[in-house]
């Protein structure tokens, strides 16, 4: 067999490929070939695959976490019929025990019906494939239609000797989000109608949200995974102006938690942006670049408006309100955003920078205070909030974020939280003032043992409350519909809300 260099491999399954489709059509491909192909798929097996009468087994001998790229080796290319050794080598690839070998020799029908069907754990595939290969800047290129039993997908894939040029050029075709899929992992998602899932991260101020959804045949979403976890990227921040090395150390260990778990979902893509904290902070370009070295997920900050664009997006494909006047507000640890519509129609649209951690560390509100304290706090942030002041009152008002997540979970006494509970919950003026009273009169370690309350965030719920109450003030609420979804929502909407199974 001639020598085979190992390669670095990346791989990306379904279709469209956004910007990637037009570098494409720009390039002319040096070679176009079609292939019948016959592949045996395990759980966590390699690749095996039966072409032009030659068995082709491919190993995974190396794993670039970091961008998850994969190194895969070719180990043996044979003819049929196959000996005891090259037999041993499939089942070894498919990381299945070898079964007795009654023969000295297996053909191709012989291997399939007395070795692989007997062992009920092995799949056999048929695949037609289409490729057409380029060469993208230092990397083969290829794509390929594929089709299974009536099934149909595309695939890109790039592959080279450097890793670095293989992740070069998926930047450069615009495919930095998607997640390296292999051949076997994808075309088990395809023969099994797996539906395609997404990942999201909203780097907050406060905390990190996660959230991996997936599209059903008629474009609904279905969660798989939606957690947060309160990582502080922004405190001290309103003093200092920037991200602490601890607080990036916390953030970035979050992250990369959430990219494995991405991965282990089997996500298409995963999506990153930052908010408040990171937009301001003035050391916000090496904090970027820290998380995408340690994580390989780039983070991009996106302005408040877009925020409350986001928002709003996924109020209304949640809630599925209304006709009248209305207006969604998402308050965080650094910023408040706020979208003012009728319908689906956006009005107006802005960020104004009241977050619960600003003003817990401005009052001293992770500790009990006086009234006279909290009063203090409530006029600042009622200042803050000017812009606010002479709007007319909307038909609905619609609250999303931590703070107001938990006072309903408080409410609800929830423990655990149940988010299929707290979607719609109605809080009053009479919730928000008696939680405000109680958390005023603790401190963060006595607040700790309310139920229902997020023990990392008893040290800012009360700056929070007091947000929430201020805002239904100048909106002259005495209500507020409460939404557990949130940015991260809108934006899996918004990146791939349109159908997509392939």
């Amino acid at each position: 067999m001639s020598l085979i260099i190992p390669r670095w491999e990346w791989r990306t399954f379904g279709a469209p490929f956004g910007a990637a489709d037009a570098v494409l059509a720009g390039l002319t491909p040096t070679g176009v070939e079609e292939s019948d192909e016959l592949y045996l798929l395990s759980e966590d097996g390699d690749n095996v695959k039966v072409r032009a009468e030659l068995i082709d087994i491919k190993v995974l001998r190396e794993v670039d976490r970091r961008h998850g790229l994969e190194r895969w080796e070719p180990v043996r290319k044979a003819s049929f019929p196959l000996d005891a050794a090259a037999v041993a080598a499939v089942f070894e690839a498919l990381r299945q025990p070898l079964p007795s070998l009654s023969r000295n020799a297996y053909s191709l029908s012989e291997l399939l019906d007395e070795l692989v069907e007997p062992s009920g754990t092995i799949r056999v595939m048929s695949v037609h494939k289409r490729r057409l290969r380029y060469t993208i800047n230092d990397c083969m290129g290829e794509v390929s239609d594929i089709e299974v039993d009536g099934r149909h997908t595309r695939t890109l894939a790039l592959e080279a000797e450097d890793p670095a040029a293989v992740r070069a050029s998926v930047i450069a075709l615009g495919l930095g989000d998607r997640v390296n899929t292999s051949v076997p992992r994808g075309l088990t998602n395809l023969i099994d109608d797996e539906p395609p899932r997404y990942a999201v991260i909203d780097v907050g101020t406060n905390s990190v949200k996660f959230h991996v959804g997936e599209q059903t045949s008629d474009g609904a979403w279905r969660a798989v995974v939606d957690r947060a976890e309160i990582t502080r990227l922004g405190d001290g921040l309103a003093t200092s102006g920037a991200i602490s090395t601890a607080a990036l150390t916390l953030t970035t260990r979050a992250i990369a938690g959430m990219v494995d778990e991405a991965r282990k979902h089997h996500a298409w893509a995963i999506v990153a942006v930052g908010t408040a904290g990171l937009r301001t902070a003035s050391n916000r370009d090496e904090v970027v670049a820290a998380i995408e070295e340690a994580t390989g997920v780039t983070v991009n900050p996106i302005s408040g408006e877009e925020e409350s664009r986001l928002a709003y997006l996924a109020v209304r494909a949640e809630l599925g309100s209304t006709d009248g006047a209305l207006v969604v507000f998402d308050t965080g640890g650094g910023s408040t955003q706020f979208t003012f519509g009728h319908g689906s129609e956006v009005d107006d649209r802005f960020s104004i920078d009241v977050g619960a951690v600003r003003y817990t560390e401005r009052f001293g509100l992770a500790a009990a205070v006086s009234t006279d304290a909290l009063q203090a706090a409530l006029a600042a942030i009622a200042s803050d909030l000017h812009r606010l002041d002479g709007r007319p009152a909307p038909d609905a008002l619609v609250g999303m974020g931590g703070a107001v997540t938990n006072i309903t979970a408080v409410k609800l006494g929830l423990d655990p939280y149940d988010p299929d509970a707290v979607q719609g919950a109605i809080l009053d003026r009479a919730d928000i003032d008696r939680q405000i009273e109680l958390y005023r009169s603790r401190d963060a370690d006595g607040r700790r043992s309310i139920v229902g309350l997020q023990p990392k965030r008893a040290d800012v719920i009360l700056a929070g409350a007091c947000i929430v109450r201020t805002v239904m003030d100048k909106l002259g609420q005495d209500t507020v519909t409460v939404s557990d979804r949130g940015l991260r929502h809108g934006l899996l909407i918004d990146r791939f809300g349109q159908p997509a199974h392939p």
